[in-house]
């Protein structure tokens, strides 16, 4: 029966709201996991691959314990969290998330799960909502267009196609800094056009 310590640190910011990887170690050291049994990842919000913490799930045996400063350091989402939190619940090791507790089998605990579950349900329904209602608002307003703005415009696009009758798309991408793949997009609607 081990206890064995995750902390995730962004490259970014990581000194914030508590969770730069001094404070994390410190707050595992504390709880009684080994300075060798932490694992750790660094990556930004644009990165998703965590390969300690896969690691880490398969050295998890039953009868293990997992510690981590708050939820957020293994999951993206409170969904994520209670899919990953179940997971290892259901084989055997126990979740002990510092500022939420120990979460394992008990009945106690799977009250405490499925209520702090619920409201994180509750919370992402609601933000699902909030964003469909300010979509309607914003559907109504003169001049509305779903998705990203335009990166270039249309005068910016018409150059780069005129360009293309001297220069080849990867020369017109180098001179105008519009992305080949967008003159080739452009292309293709202009000849379905």
């Amino acid at each position: 029966m081990a206890k064995y310590g995750y902390i995730r640190v962004s490259t970014v910011g990581q000194s914030k709201h508590g969770n730069s990887l001094d404070k994390q170690v410190n707050s595992l050291l504390i709880e009684g996991v080994d300075r060798d049994s932490i694992f750790s990842d660094t990556f930004t919000g644009t990165k998703v691959d965590r390969p300690e913490f896969s690691k880490l799930c398969i050295a998890l045996k039953e009868g293990d314990t997992l510690v981590v400063t708050k939820l957020d350091r293994f999951a993206r989402s409170m969904i994520q969290g209670a899919q990953i939190v179940n997971e290892l619940i259901g084989r055997g090791v126990r979740v002990h998330i510092l500022n939420i507790g120990i979460l394992d089998n008990t009945p106690t605990s799977k009250l405490i799960r499925n209520i702090f579950f619920a409201f994180a349900e509750f919370e992402r329904d609601m933000i699902v909502e909030r964003t469909g209602e300010g979509k309607a608002i914003a559907k109504q307003k003169e001049g509305f267009r779903e998705g990203r703005p335009n990166k270039f415009t249309k005068v910016q696009i018409n150059h780069a196609i005129s360009l293309l009758e001297t220069n080849t798309i990867k020369q017109v991408s180098s001179m105008t800094r519009i992305s080949e793949s967008t003159i080739k997009r452009e292309l293709r609607k202009r000849r379905g056009a």
